[in-house]
């Protein structure tokens, strides 16, 4: 029985130890009454509860770093406010919420003959189209709201209402708002973002055994991974491999998403001072570099569908290409990036999609030996 409990105890995440807890009120600004049955929740993470019928919350077991907490009911603006998570219990007091305010205009309603179309492009780039993909399913469309342009053949998309989505590879339900979501084809870009909130699925114990490690596969290697390392300095330790790509314009380049650049690989390894910074904000890092920066995680093969990354003459090790919009990304201790419009991923972080987010609270089983 002894070595039981001690195997348990070695197996279970850190954070589920923690018992930080975030409570408050939420009433309607205009008449100061409380607001029963909203939706509380911490942005991409598995910790949500509603309002009770006095508008007062409590969110329990809250992992120490950065978030956004979230306020959504219907007929309400929906409130949004950065937080810091320590190791003491939060009260926010008593939150005023703001009414919509609606105006009725009579609206005829025409059938988009366009919308499965539309909607199988969004499907594909949103739930992307690895082997997780099948098993996840988005069980209310008609949440979705298109828009598609067709002189430029971008497609921009958001909800109206939270996506349902269900993911049996992971063993998720997500509650997805979808505010930004733009597709160019013609140069093959993607970029999406919206607030959600996870939840265990019910399962037998050999399931909930199987998403364990389905979700441990999905982290390994992944974007949060590797600035998780970063933080630790232990990306070496972790198994990923950091250097320098040197790119230019290419002036013979003529469209499409290949032959953009001429580009050169520096192979030596970057130290992590190289690109890592602190910041005078506690809980909060960045990252950034004059060129890109070529990641390799190599205890993963790269997926045959980022194979166009795969140059130089460099092992078959999943591989990622962060490129630099702005001076600095900034991330925060889950290992979540703050400024998403800063970066752009190729390879296999750019093909990694909703079937394999993770929330951002998640902690990998670390075995002791």
């Amino acid at each position: 029985m002894r070595k039981s409990l001690l195997l348990l105890l070695i197996l279970l995440p850190a954070c589920c130890l923690a018992q930080v807890k975030i409570t408050g009120k939420v009433i309607n600004m205009t008449d100061t009454k409380p607001v029963p049955n909203a939706s509380v929740f911490l942005n991409n993470a598995q910790v949500g509860n509603k309002t009770a019928e006095d508008g007062t919350f409590t969110l329990s077991n809250v992992k120490p770093g950065k978030y956004d907490f979230i306020i959504s009911i219907v007929g309400y603006e929906t409130y949004t406010y950065s937080l810091q998570a320590g190791s003491s219990n939060i009260d926010l007091g008593t939150i005023s919420i703001i009414p919509k305010t609606f105006q009725l205009n009579e609206v005829k309603i025409r059938p988009d003959p366009n919308r499965e179309k539309y909607y199988n492009i969004f499907r594909q780039q949103f739930l992307g189209t690895s082997d997780n993909t099948a098993q996840c399913k988005i069980l209310n469309s008609d949440v979705l709201d298109f828009d598609y342009d067709d002189v430029t053949y971008v497609l921009k998309a958001s909800s109206h209402d939270f996506l349902e989505i269900e993911n049996k590879a992971l063993g998720y339900r997500i509650r997805y708002k979808l505010t930004n979501f733009n597709y160019n084809p013609a140069k093959a870009m993607l970029y999406y973002e919206g607030i959600s909130n996870f939840e265990d699925l019910k399962g037998s114990e050999k399931q909930k055994r199987r998403w364990h490690k389905q979700r441990q596969i999905a982290y390994l290697g992944s974007s949060m991974h590797f600035y998780r390392a970063a933080i630790k300095d232990s990306l070496s330790k972790e198994n990923f491999v950091v250097m320098r790509l040197i790119r230019k314009p290419n002036p013979n380049y003529h469209g499409g998403p290949n032959n953009k650049y001429q580009q050169s690989l520096v192979n030596k390894p970057l130290d992590r001072p190289d690109f890592f910074y602190t910041t005078d904000q506690e809980g909060l890092f960045a990252i950034g570099f004059t060129d890109c920066l070529y990641v390799m995680y190599t205890k993963k093969g790269q997926d045959p569908s980022a194979s166009n990354i795969q140059a130089f003459n460099m092992p078959n090790n999943a591989t990622t290409i962060i490129s630099f919009d702005e001076p600095h990304a900034f991330f925060d201790n889950n290992g979540i990036v703050a400024n998403p419009h800063s970066i752009v991923y190729e390879g296999d972080w750019g093909i990694r999609r909703v079937a394999e987010m993770l929330p951002v609270d998640y902690e990998p089983v670390v075995e002791k030996k």
